[in-house]
């Protein structure tokens, strides 16, 4: 079995990087998938905890 191996290096390649158009990205909504509980129910939590 033959393996195509390309020579590397510490730098990474960036030919491909002078090509890159950011008008050409799609606009994304970013959504929090386990967003943080509210402050006051943390400390709730702590406050049962202690007793």
């Amino acid at each position: 079995m033959v393996h195509n191996m390309q020579a590397r290096s510490d730098k990474p390649d960036t030919a491909e990087t002078g090509k890159f158009t950011e008008s050409k990205l799609k606009k994304t909504e970013t959504q929090e998938k386990n967003p943080l509980p509210p402050k006051e129910k943390t400390e709730q939590e702590q406050q049962a905890g202690k007793s």
